[in-house]
């Protein structure tokens, strides 16, 4: 073989392999928006108007009401209230995770087969290139942001800050729903437990390169009523000192259905319900007790993270 068919041949056989090669995760931070369905707009309004500053309002020109309003919950995360005429069965409408790589993060989905739309208009702050959403294997609504300088750490000054730390919705297949955000997107455990010993209701899914989690919530009733729906269906807030934002959601004239206590994960926490039963759960970022069933698997939000490792392949 001549030197330049030696060299084609080589160079093709190396073009192939890397054609072959899959495509890396880029970095997932964290949550950058959660969404949820109402039935009832101006008092979901109200109810979250006194919780967080409204942002990105949408006026209905006939009603009075903000159509569709966003919160601010800080100074990059959004809460989305999204009206509906029907109470659905999930109350969730969708979460959205930031990435620093959203071109890289569409090509590495479609390689796994993954069905990737992209949404009419981005909700999300610093929306960067175009966002994605994806449904996971059980019809959940997940979308990415890009936001190319990840999570900001807290720092003395900035942990009195209200952050959302997770969401959870209903859960009927944990295998089926491991393959998509554990195998693919590189979530892993960061505790599970439940009501009782040895049985798992809750497993904490911790985004592969920062301190937010979605939580599975597992063995649902068969005939589930609308506020154990809410239950399940739910946004967390991480806070500081759980009696300080007690005593200041009071203040503000939020109808608080319970005292804060420790929640069987060892933290701190109080569950208040919108007009549609939706759980919005504030929980201290770190725990004060030792948690039943598990230990924890991963860093608290609040502490570092290494976010600058490679990506790795599923």
């Amino acid at each position: 073989m001549k030197p330049s068919a030696l060299i084609f041949a080589i160079l093709l056989c190396c073009a192939t392999n890397f054609a072959d090669d899959p495509p890396k995760r880029p970095r997932i931070f964290g949550i950058a928006q959660v969404t949820v369905y109402t039935t009832q707009p101006a008092a979901a309004q109200e109810f979250y108007a006194k919780i967080f500053r409204t942002m990105q309002p949408t006026h209905c020109a006939h009603c009075g009401v903000m159509k569709n309003p966003r919160y601010s919950v800080n100074h990059q995360q959004l809460v989305g209230v999204d009206s509906t005429p029907h109470a659905p069965s999930d109350l969730i409408e969708g979460i959205t995770f930031a990435t620093d790589d959203i071109a890289a993060l569409r090509r590495y989905l479609e390689f796994h087969k993954i069905a990737v739309t992209t949404p009419e208009q981005s909700d999300v702050r610093k929306p960067g290139a175009m966002p994605l959403t994806v449904l996971d294997p059980e019809g959940h609504r997940i979308s990415f942001v890009e936001w190319k300088e990840g999570m900001p750490a807290l720092t003395p000054e900035t942990l009195d800050r209200q952050e959302i730390i997770h969401a959870g919705f209903a859960v009927h297949d944990r295998a089926a729903e491991d393959t998509f955000y554990k195998d693919i997107l590189g979530f892993h455990v960061y505790w599970h437990g439940g009501m009782k010993d040895g049985v798992d209701d809750w497993v904490d899914m911790q985004v592969p390169d920062g301190t937010n989690w979605l939580e599975y919530m597992l063995n649902v009733p068969v005939n589930a009523d609308r506020h154990t729906l809410g239950v399940l269906d739910h946004l967390a807030i991480g806070v500081r000192d759980i009696h300080a934002t007690y005593n200041e959601l009071a203040a503000t004239g939020v109808q608080l259905p319970e005292k804060p206590k420790i929640g069987r994960d060892g933290k701190w926490q109080l569950n208040l319900f919108d007009p549609d039963d939706t759980r919005v759960e504030f929980m201290e970022r770190k725990p004060t007790d030792e948690p039943c069933c598990s230990p924890y698997a991963g860093p608290h939000p609040g502490e570092p993270v290494n976010t600058q490792a490679p990506p790795v392949k599923p």
